[in-house]
């Protein structure tokens, strides 16, 4: 089995250097919006598809890093120091002479390929003349495009040294990505060249044999030099024609919804066990929760082949295991990787309920909270205390149930996430607050709790804290409860009412005010 171990970027995108590791079978790629998940999908594609054709479409300008760019036009413009662009994917060890060399930016013995942008020699007096001008645009048009092994020996399209996929489903209704994916499955099964030709072949002679006689009539009826024909271009020939059908319809006609479970279910099936390397972009879009849990099947039923998924969903990511991700992030080229996250609190994720998992994963600063009634107050707590949103300070507030705090915090620790939890002492400080959260003694987390046992829960205290707030918004809806008992009852309605009614009057529990001061020093 043929495994990318690792991918090294250099002035490619949004990155001017970037490394990472994989996994043997699963990779998920893990980011807000800009943080790279598409870059180095597109990165693996280029370098395993070796279609120069491909690189020219997309643009070097699109490809090279901007501020790169940006940097020389800004410097002396020196031709020896033009940048280049290079994307190189180190394999595992494949005995093969053809792959294997040092010719890659480890400097070190290694089975790999590689694209290459630099400048080509063959023009250095004609980018000279282009540097010197006061208005200089920089001079793509002069660099060379190669793809190569790390033994420096060419290849292309007709001769890949990995069978891959990418399955893009945010381009679903667009018909050249629809193209590309049945022209994919269709080259993936083509047994050699030899096969491909005699196909080629024998769908030119056919439409040659029906232009002779669906047109004979026809074309008797135009004047001499003129006759109607089958295109047989290019742009018109069977792998621009073909198509996928499911029984009696054409994967075209199908919603977007499934063509999506279609598309993956082929290239991660037996049918598909041609493909070293399976790429899914955003694989959650026009899914169905339903149909979402079925892809997510297929993905774990697949084997022989390498995976790699970038998604926003917090079904996929933990279901196909928290520790096979890539975590990026817009702000930063830095990337980091779950594989340490502790095996149970793993498997915790891909049992529990849907969560928010990517929410606190990709935050700077989150507040847990475990029941609705401190979710639907503490933003106008917080709001009443700080005199900002929580928006406005970057803080994310979550529900995930008391019981979970340990799995989010085991996330913080290692992600280094500043998290507040604010919880209950439910009247045993020591034993379920200090005693349970001792191992998280850490900078960035911080556990906020009422030390009080008397004051054992939310309610409790904003009860005990604003007595007369209370006894005036609940006293007429109670029978035989007390009012403290009536909010303990009915915590979610009794917050709120509390919100609509009495928020920016409200007094606030110590441990939340002091949970404020800390989240935010």
């Amino acid at each position: 089995m043929k495994i990318i171990k690792k991918i090294r970027l250099l002035n490619f995108k949004k990155f001017k250097t970037f490394e990472v590791s994989f996994d043997d079978e699963i990779n998920l790629l893990i980011g807000d919006n800009e943080s790279g998940k598409s870059t180095i999908l597109t990165a693996l594609d280029l370098v395993m598809r070796g279609s120069r054709t491909k690189v020219e479409t997309i643009g070097l300008d699109s490809l090279f890093n901007t501020n790169v760019i940006a940097g020389f036009l800004n410097s002396d413009r020196n031709l020896n120091k033009l940048p280049e662009l290079r994307v190189e994917l180190y394999l595992n060890e494949q005995n093969n002479e053809i792959t294997n060399g040092n010719n890659n930016l480890d400097k070190k013995p290694n089975d790999g390929i590689r694209l290459v942008c630099k400048p080509n020699d063959d023009y250095s007096e004609s980018i000279k003349d282009v540097l010197k001008k006061t208005e200089c645009l920089f001079p793509f048009e002069y660099y060379s495009i190669s793809f190569t092994t790390f033994n420096d020996i060419p290849y292309n399209g007709y001769n890949k040294h990995l069978k891959h996929i990418l399955i893009d489903n945010s381009l679903t209704s667009n018909e050249y990505a629809m193209k590309e994916y049945v022209k994919d499955i269709y080259n993936s099964k083509i047994l050699n060249t030899k096969e491909k030709f005699q196909h080629q072949h024998e769908y030119r002679n056919h439409k040659e044999e029906f232009k002779n006689k669906a047109f004979k009539a026809i074309n008797e009826r135009l004047d001499n030099d003129y006759k109607f024909a089958i295109k047989s271009n290019s742009k018109s020939n069977v792998e621009s024609d073909l198509t996928i059908y499911e029984g009696d319809i054409s994967i075209d006609n199908k919603g977007k919804g499934k063509q999506s479970i279609i598309k993956t279910s082929l290239a991660l099936s037996k049918s598909g066990e041609d493909f070293d390397v399976v790429l899914l972009e955003e694989p959650e879009n026009h899914l169905s929760h339903s149909n979402m849990k079925k892809l997510i099947e297929e993905v774990i039923k697949s084997t022989g082949k390498q995976i790699f998924v970038a998604t926003h969903s917090d079904l996929i990511s933990t279901r196909l295991d928290l520790r096979k991700s890539i975590l990026l992030n817009s702000s930063s080229k830095n990337r980091i990787k779950l594989a340490d996250l502790p095996e149970d609190t793993s498997k915790f994720f891909i049992k529990a309920p849907d969560n928010n998992i990517l929410e606190f994963i990709l935050s700077d600063k989150v507040i847990l909270v475990e029941g609705d009634a401190e979710f639907i107050l503490l933003e106008a707590l917080y709001i009443k205390k700080m005199k900002k949103s929580l928006v406005e300070n970057n803080i994310h507030v979550i529900s995930v149930g008391g019981t979970s705090f340990p799995r989010y915090l085991d996330l913080a620790v290692l992600l280094d996430i500043k998290t507040a939890v604010i919880t209950d002492n439910d009247k045993n400080y020591e034993e379920n607050i200090a005693s349970r959260y001792s191992k998280y003694s850490k900078s960035n987390i911080g556990i906020f709790a009422d030390k009080n046992d008397n004051r054992y829960t939310f309610e409790v205290c904003i009860y005990q804290d604003n007595i007369d707030i209370c006894e005036d918004l609940f006293s007429a809806k109670r029978r035989k409860l007390t009012v403290q008992e009536y909010m303990l009852k009915d915590k979610a309605e009794v917050a709120y009412q509390l919100l609509e009614n009495k928020s920016s009057e409200l007094n606030i529990p110590q441990y939340i005010d002091r949970a404020f001061e800390w989240i935010n020093d």
